[in-house]
C-alpha cells in the first residue's frame, strides 16, 4: 500500500503540469523508487536504524542488510520493517520534484535525490525514530513522518524553488494542469495508499493501527472539507483540484498525529491544516517564488501544522507510546514538537542549499531556455506521452 503511493503522487503531479512535461514529472517519482531502493538497501537503513552515534546517525553496522537475518524489529522481522521503511524513504525525495517541475535536469534530480536520501532523510529518521535519536529521546512525537518525510522535502522545496529558479515567463504567465482526471485519480490512489502509510506504522494489528486508520481518514476529510469551503468563499467556485489538494494537506497534517489523537481532534487538524496550506499557496504568487506543485505550500505547511497540533491534541490515554498535549495540561510536548520542528527544517534547508550549490557547479541544475521551452519530455527523454 505504501509503495502505491509513490506511482500515485507520479499522476497526481503529472496531471498538473503541461502536456510537454508529464513525461518528466512522472520520471521523477518512478526513478525515485529503484534509485532509493538500493541506496537504502546498501547503507540508507544503517543510517537512520542502525546503532547510534551520539544520537545523531546509525553506523554502518546494517550495510547490505545482511546482519539483520533471522532477526527482529520490535515484534515483527527486521526484513519487514526494512521493506517498509524503504517505501517512506522512496517516496520523500519524490514529494521534493513538485518545487521544481518542468526545469530540472535529469541528471541533476538523480544526484540531488541519492546526496538528500543520505544526508537529510536518512539522519532526520534516526533522530526521530530510532531508540537511540536524540529527538526521539527528547520525547518528539512523529507517528508517521509529519517531521521526517513532510517537513524534510517541504522544507527542502522551496529552498530549490528559489535556487533552482522560477519557470520562463512565470509568474506573467501561470501555467494551467493538463489533465485534472490524473490528478484526481492521483489523490485517489494516495488516499488509499496513505492508510498504510499510516496504520502500518503501528507494525500491528492492534488498537493504535485502528486508531491510526480512522484519524487518517478523518484527517483526509476535514482537510478536503476545509479547502472547498475557503476555496468557494475565496474564489465564488469549489474545484476539482481543490478539494484534492485539501485531501492532501489534511493526510499530511494527520500523519505525525495519526496514533496519538482522537478522531473529532483529526478532523480539526484536517481542517486547520487545509486552511493554513491554502494561505501558503497563495503567498507563492505574493512573494514571487515559484514552488510549481506546491510541494512547500502542501508537504512543508501541512507537515509544520500537524507536527504542532500533535504537541495540542495528543492524549496518552490513546497510546501509551505518547504523551498528553498543550490541550490537556502538558505543554511540554508543545514545546518539544517546536523545537523537532525548528531543528528539522533548518538542517533540511541548510543541506539542501549546499548540496544545490555543489550540483550546480559539477553538472548543472536546470535545462536551458530553448529546451525547457520545448519541453523536459522530449529534451530529456526523447518521448513524447501523447505521441500519435
Amino acid at each position: 500500500m505504501v509503495l502505491l503511493m509513490t506511482p500515485a503522487l507520479a499522476l497526481f503531479y503529472g496531471g498538473m503540469v503541461r502536456r510537454k512535461n508529464v513525461l518528466s514529472t512522472i520520471m521523477h517519482s518512478m526513478a525515485a523508487i529503484p534509485v532509493v531502493s538500493v541506496c537504502w538497501a546498501l547503507v540508507g537503513y544503517s543510517l537512520a536504524f542502525g546503532p547510534t552515534r551520539f544520537g545523531v546517525v546509525g553506523g554502518l553496522d546494517f550495510a547490505g542488510l545482511g546482519a539483520l537475518a533471522g532477526t527482529l524489529h520490535g515484534t515483527v522481522p527486521a526484513f519487514a520493517f526494512v521493506v517498509f521503511q524503504m517505501m517512506f524513504a522512496v517516496i520523500t525525495p519524490a514529494l521534493i520534484s513538485g518545487a521544481f517541475a518542468e526545469r530540472m535536469k535529469f541528471s541533476a534530480y538523480l544526484a540531488f535525490v541519492v546526496a538528500w536520501s543520505l544526508l537529510v532523510y536518512d539522519p532526520v529518521a534516526h533522530w526521530v525514530w530510532a531508540e537511540g535519536g536524540w529527538l526521539f529521546k527528547l520525547g518528539a512525537l512523529d507517528f508517521a513522518g509529519g517531521t521526517v518525510v513532510h517537513l524534510t522535502a517541504g522544507t527542502s522545496a522551496l529552498v530549490c524553488a528559489v535556487v533552482v529558479g522560477k519557470r520562463l515567463k512565470y509568474p506573467q504567465e501561470r501555467p494551467l494542469p493538463h489533465n485534472l482526471a490524473m490528478t484526481l485519480t492521483g489523490a485517489g490512489m494516495l488516499w488509499f495508499g496513505w492508510f498504510g502509510f499510516n496504520a502500518g506504522s503501528a507494525l500491528a494489528a492492534n488498537e493504535s493501527a485502528s486508531l491510526a486508520f480512522l484519524t487518517t481518514h478523518l484527517g483526509a476529510a476535514g482537510g478536503a472539507l476545509g479547502w472547498l469551503f475557503v476555496e468557494w468563499r475565496h474564489r465564488g467556485k469549489p474545484t476539482a483540484l481543490g478539494i484534492a489538494s485539501g485531501m492532501v494537506a489534511g493526510l499530511v497534517a494527520i500523519t505525525p498525529a495519526a496514533g496519538f489523537v482522537a478522531p473529532w481532534s483529526a478532523i480539526v487538524i484536517g481542517a486547520v491544516a487545509s486552511l493554513a496550506c491554502y494561505a501558503a499557496v497563495l503567498a507563492k504568487y505574493r512573494y514571487g517564488y515559484d514552488d510549481s506543485l506546491d510541494a512547500f505550500g502542501v508537504h512543508g505547511v501541512g507537515g509544520l501544522t500537524g507536527a504542532l497540533l500533535t504537541g495540542v491534541f495528543a492524549e496518552k490515554r490513546l497510546n501509551a507510546a505518547g504523551a498528553d498535549g498543550l490541550l490537556f495540561g502538558n505543554a511540554h510536548t508543545f514545546f518539544v514538537q517546536i523545537a523537532a520542528c525548528v531543528v528539522t527544517a533548518a538542517y533540511s534547508a541548510a543541506v539542501t542549499w549546499a548540496l544545490l550549490r555543489a550540483i550546480r557547479a559539477a553538472i548543472g541544475l536546470r535545462v536551458d531556455a530553448a529546451e525547457e521551452r520545448e519541453g523536459l519530455d522530449a529534451t530529456q527523454h526523447g518521448e513524447d506521452a501523447y505521441a500519435g
